[in-house]
């Protein structure tokens, strides 16, 4: 049967069940549901499914598998790759799927697929409750997320996203839904944390809440000619390994378009004494402006939305050091200084305290020591005929940073065709991983963040 044949088959059948003004191939709604964050990916799905149930999402699996029509799920549409639409295939888009129920006595959040970290929070909030997000924007799919890693401003105090999933509903690629935590499917418990959206469609996740009314958090910028000195002084304040204090560093344009040295600190403590740290951020130089204040997590995931311009193209890249040493600040700033767009952008992302604590078999992420993620941003205007040139500028900050980095990096920030990363993204985790996929998902069904190579690990 033709792709073609198939993809009719599949909305003949869905349309029966879901109804067709749920089922989209094309128009208005079709064009919406398939426009995600970055604009560079057009990918064309040949239909896309919104279901409103779990019932649902399995009939749009099964009918799939039975038309061999490949899939893709769509929860927050944030990866940078596009991986949530499969050109020529079935999308299943969780976007309808957005419940959100707090249980303040237990202090667990019940997240349905599609639900997003604004959904989470927002939600929590009114009980002096938080859950960990990344360090993003709220749109973000809290599914994705949470799967992948989440690197956030809570690393320190409660560890990354996915060390909070307390459990999950997950439709399988034979369509069967199973609820996994560490007693029911402990095996698909496991490589759901780290291992991304490579075994199932998740439709529902229970995520650990904390006590947290306010943070202290915001921007602190510094002239590019103090970003060496920056750098290697905030080296010295991390290397004290405060829990209550997660810091991203960056280099990002200041209004002028010239390079200028962030730091976006967030403090999880004690709001007096956090006062005082912010202050010794702020004597590492002489701010061009610092804006940090007592906010609530809600108020701290909108921090970074004005920096992501609707309608702009994305290339990203990463790579994983051990810290603020002299070759890797040498390498920020000689890269940094070179940006080709002034959108584009380098942030370092801060992984230390209780995520560190988390043995690293516990689950599938595949690094627990203290290190620093680079997201390497390249971003430009559509209408820029420059693409290849600011692809080429990220991929010259990997290249500048990869005698300095640790191994693998970051899964949920790879591009596809990163090799030598994906084959040690996971560590000593990567055979195990493996055999989970080869047993959940044996015919390769969900294609998520990369997955390390059969004979990696």
């Amino acid at each position: 049967m033709s792709t073609n044949e198939s993809a009719t088959s599949v909305v003949k059948d869905l349309s029966g069940q879901l109804g067709s003004d749920r089922v989209l191939v094309s128009g208005p709604a079709y064009d919406q549901a398939r426009e995600i964050w970055n604009f560079a990916v057009t990918a064309e799905p040949a239909l896309i499914a919104r279901p409103e149930t779990p019932a649902e999402v399995q009939a749009a699996v099964r009918s799939a598998q039975d038309h061999g029509l490949p899939l893709s799920v769509r929860s927050g549409g944030y990866d940078w790759a596009g991986r949530a639409l499969r050109p020529d295939g079935l999308v299943i888009d969780l976007s309808l799927m957005r419940d959100v129920t707090i249980d303040a006595d237990a202090r667990v959040a019940t997240v349905a697929g599609g639900a997003n970290a604004r959904d989470v929070t927002s939600a929590a909030t009114p009980f002096g409750l938080a859950a960990v997000t990344g360090a993003c924007i709220g749109a973000v799919g809290m599914a994705g997320l949470t799967l992948g890693g989440g690197y956030g401003p809570l690393c320190g105090r409660a560890g990354l996203a996915l060390d909070n999933l307390l459990g999950a509903d997950v439709v399988l690629a034979d369509g069967r839904l199973v609820t996994t935590d560490a007693e029911h499917e402990p095996e698909l418990f496991w490589a759901l944390r780290g291992g991304g959206g490579n075994f199932g469609v998740v439709t529902s996740l229970r995520v650990r809440l904390h006590p947290l009314d306010r943070v202290l958090a915001g921007f602190i910028v510094f002239p590019w000619e103090q970003a060496d000195s920056v750098l290697r002084g905030l080296n010295e304040v991390l290397a004290t390994d405060t829990d209550e204090l997660t810091v991203q560093g960056g280099i990002l344009s200041g209004p002028d378009g010239n390079p200028t040295a962030l730091l976006s600190p967030t403090w999880s403590g004690d709001l007096a004494q956090g006062a005082n740290v912010i202050a010794e951020l702020e004597r590492l130089g002489t701010p061009l402006m610092s804006q940090v204040a007592p906010l609530t997590y809600g108020e701290v995931l909108g921090l970074q939305e004005p920096f992501i311009i609707p309608g702009s193209h994305y290339a990203i890249r990463t790579r994983t050091v051990a810290g603020y040493s002299p070759d890797v600040i040498s390498a920020l700033l000689e890269t940094g200084a070179a940006r080709t767009s002034p959108m584009s952008a380098i942030l370092l992302h801060h992984f230390h305290g209780a995520a560190a604590r988390v043995p690293l078999d516990s689950t599938a992420f595949g690094i627990r020591r203290n290190h620093l993620m680079t997201e390497i941003i390249a971003s430009w205007a559509p209408d820029d005929a420059d693409a290849h040139r600011h692809v080429a500028w990220a991929d010259s900050v990997s290249a500048a940073l990869a005698p300095h980095a640790l191994p693998g990096g970051y899964a949920g920030l790879l591009a596809s065709d990163a090799d030598e990363q994906i084959a040690h993204a996971y560590g000593s985790n990567a055979a195990r991983l493996r055999a989970a996929k080869a047993r959940f998902d044996p015919d390769g069904i969900f294609a998520a963040i990369p997955l390390p190579p059969a004979s990696g690990g």
